[in-house]
């Protein structure tokens, strides 16, 4: 299965584990359920959370993402979301996987500025289930600083990559030359 390229160790390591058992609950999400999930979280948070870290968000580095995705049909937009959270081999996954966690953010965050309008919005019918209900309690339980981590984690499980993570010095036994 393709891995996210920041993805260098496990998440257990630094998230610890009330955040890494909300990442794995929401990987276990149907791929409507996360976009769902995100589009709650940015309506709810949404301004706090690209600004918690302005000068690390560089949006010229998506310019597929963040101008050719406007240009979409809004039935091809929800394809290309589908596509990057189901992590399918595609050139928007592809080029979504290639950025770094706070630009991911940034994504999203502007597509949620733009459902509705430019992006196409939640559809009508959808009813939020108990599961999304629950999990956006949980995400409003942690910490602010705990929640951007979180964040960053849930966007860096997203897009397709090729590149594999470098395997440590206890998985090959070797030291690293110089």
């Amino acid at each position: 299965m393709p891995q996210s390229a920041s993805q260098n160790v496990d998440p257990s390591d630094y998230l610890g584990e009330g955040l890494t058992s909300a990442v794995e609950d929401f990987n276990q999400l149907s791929a409507d359920d996360k976009l769902a999930l995100l589009y709650y979280v940015y309506e709810k948070m949404g301004d706090s959370i690209t600004p918690a870290a302005p000068q690390a968000a560089e949006p010229e580095l998506a310019p597929i993402l963040l101008g050719n995705f406007y240009n979409l049909s809004h039935q091809d937009q929800l394809q290309v979301m589908r596509d990057i959270v189901n992590r399918a081999d595609t050139e928007y996954s592809r080029d979504y996987g290639a950025l770094k966690e706070n630009n991911q953010l940034l994504v999203w965050y502007a597509w949620a500025v733009g459902m509705g309008e430019t992006v196409v919005g939640m559809p009508a019918e959808y009813q939020q289930s108990d599961a999304i209900g629950n999990f956006l309690k949980r995400i409003e339980a942690f910490e602010f600083e705990q929640q951007i981590s979180l964040l960053r984690e849930l966007a860096s499980e997203m897009g397709y990559t090729e590149v594999q993570a470098v395997p440590s010095q206890a998985e090959t036994g070797k030291t690293a030359s110089l």
